[in-house]
């Protein structure tokens, strides 16, 4: 067998405002508890846009963003078959189709009271899969490249009838809606609210029919997307707040759980709040740059409703989401685009024109 690559090739941010320039970089080291991946397909996340500009926080660059990669094994480390850590990961094998969401690192240590519950994206001590370091210091790479590396504990097989182009938005966008709906409740005898209906929304509602809630309320500012979410997407109703006066007051009481995938300082949270039934939860799984509104505490006080929130999902979540993918044939809506024109896709993923969900494909390797 060959040695590693000492360098890949991919798209690569320098600063929060040149374009991405085709070039080289450095994985991190290759370790006997590693895989390595030619990489099909890459979906484009909300963090993608944030992270290379750096809008949250300061960017580490050089940053090569990504963490919806879907890719074919290629090399596997000599300790994964016998990964003590992850039973499901020792059964990959070269040429596996898999996917990698955006966590590539946890500790996976004994007293980690989150890794220890199978809660790895909760670490303390999480690394991302791209813009954050390993404990040897290395840095982490995301998927706008042509080949991955890294830990086989946070790889998962992608069932075989699940599209590569589909799939990809399903590891970070997917679990991130699919966590907390499955964690609180959502099936038979509740009633679910999606608050925005973009690329992580529309998958919510998806979801939240495929785990067999009663009724899914898609929640919009405008009625521009209700005909997607009603006759697309199947939702069972839709409140327009921006248009429906009196919505809060008339849909008052009549959900068991909200995932929120939006923010900003002027969003009528009060109003979503309203919407909750006594002990409803509301679920904060967005993440934008912008603060949350004001809370007045009777808002919470007078139906005992919770205000919580969530971050992607475990390795175990991603297969367990997979599978009911699979079964219920859940496939995001997407467009594909040549990662070539990555620029221009996360351009006009910023202006809001992705319905509802960018994958990028490489090359010809990009069968599936």
């Amino acid at each position: 067998m060959t040695s590693p690559a000492k360098e890949f090739h991919g798209w690569v941010a320098h600063d929060s405002t040149s374009p991405l320039t085709y070039t080289t970089f450095t994985p991190k080291p290759f370790t006997p508890t590693d895989v390595e991946i030619r990489i099909t397909h890459c979906g484009i996340c909300g963090t993608d846009v944030h992270t290379l500009r750096s809008g949250w926080a300061p960017t580490d660059y050089p940053c090569v963003a990504g963490h919806e990669i879907i890719g074919h094994v290629e090399r596997i480390g000599s300790s994964v078959s016998t990964l003590p850590s992850s039973p499901a990961s020792r059964s990959i094998k070269v040429g596996d189709r898999v996917g990698i969401g955006a966590q590539s690192m946890s500790c996976l240590k004994a007293d980690c009271e989150a890794c220890a519950d199978g809660q790895e994206s909760y670490c303390a001590r999480m690394t991302g899969t791209y813009n954050s370091r390993y404990a040897d210091k290395s840095k982490s790479y995301g998927g706008f490249a042509e080949r991955w590396r890294g830990p086989a504990h946070f790889v998962v097989k992608i069932p075989e009838s699940l599209p590569s182009a589909q799939a990809a938005p399903l590891l970070c966008g997917g679990v991130t809606v699919y966590a907390p709906l499955k964690k609180y409740g959502a099936g038979p005898g509740k009633t679910v609210g999606i608050v925005g209906i973009g690329g992580l929304g529309h998958m919510g509602v998806l979801f939240a029919k495929a785990l067999g809630a009663d009724s899914v309320v898609a929640i919009s500012r405008s009625s521009s997307k209700k005909k997607d979410a009603v006759e697309g997407l199947g939702a069972d109703g839709f409140i327009a707040t921006g248009e429906d006066k009196g919505w809060a007051k008339k849909y008052s009481r009549t959900l068991d759980v909200i995932i929120c995938t939006v923010s900003g300082p002027d969003m009528p949270l009060a109003g979503y709040l309203r919407l909750l039934k006594r002990d409803g939860v509301f679920v904060q799984v967005g993440a934008p740059e912008d603060a949350l509104p004001p809370l007045m505490a009777f808002s919470l006080i007078q139906k005992g409703v919770k205000i919580t929130g969530s971050s992607i999902g475990s390795p175990e979540d991603l297969r367990t989401m997979l599978k009911l993918a699979e079964e219920k044939k859940v496939l995001p809506w997407i467009q594909e685009r040549k990662m070539r024109d990555v620029n221009q896709a996360l351009v006009d993923m910023h202006e809001g024109k992705a319905r509802y969900r960018y994958v990028l494909k490489n090359g010809e390797q990009a069968k599936l």
